[in-house]
């Protein structure tokens, strides 16, 4: 699985959905400003709850764009260290979009969202009835594609993957449930059949 590695401005944005990002494929790097004294007790908590992937960096020096530079040296860091990951600046602030435009230009993967909810992991994970689950993967896998899962195992597989591997085997095995009751799929033995009308 890609890492991701998330770049908070905390001088743009107070942070939401961070208890969300604790997974081993999420790295979570909060940029505070030079003179930042106190954080919300929620956050630090979130924060901790990271364990080794999450991490605190208190910016040298004030200045309109200070933090903006910090950034941008931490991805430039990092993506020789981790050179697959993908990048999210989690900023309201449109100035990251040329150095956003940059990256892409240069095989870098990096997006800026205005908050940890717009990540598409985030986002997709976040739907959280079986049903909602079901029908996101029917819409966007199964329907779209011409390759589909031939076996349990395989579904579970790409079900997993579709959801960047952030639910449980219990979860996915509800997603496979729901398809089997909605008549989406039918499992014979290990093998999966797919509705006539797809």
């Amino acid at each position: 699985m890609r890492k991701n590695i998330i770049l908070l401005d905390f001088e743009n944005v107070q942070p939401d959905s961070i208890e969300k990002l604790a997974h081993d494929h999420f790295r979570v790097i909060m940029f505070v400003g030079a003179n930042q004294k106190r954080l919300d007790i929620e956050l630090v908590k979130a924060m901790q709850s990271l364990g080794n992937n999450g991490e605190y960096i208190q910016i040298v020096g004030n200045g309109p764009n200070a933090l903006d530079f910090h950034i941008s040296f931490y991805i430039g860091k990092y993506s020789e260290t981790y050179r697959d990951s993908y990048f999210h600046i989690i900023s309201k602030d449109k100035g990251f979009d040329p150095l956003v435009a940059h990256l892409k230009e240069n095989h870098i993967f990096c997006s800026r969202w205005d908050s940890v909810g717009d990540i598409p992991a985030i986002r997709i994970a976040s739907k959280t009835s079986p049903n909602e689950r079901a029908k996101e993967y029917y819409e966007k896998k199964i329907l779209l594609s011409k390759s589909r899962p031939g076996t349990v195992k395989s579904l579970q597989n790409s079900i997993n993957g579709h959801f960047f591997k952030l639910l449980s085997e219990k979860e996915v095995d509800k997603i496979i449930e729901t398809l089997k009751t909605s008549e989406k799929i039918q499992i014979e033995g290990n093998k999966i059949k797919y509705e006539k009308c797809c």
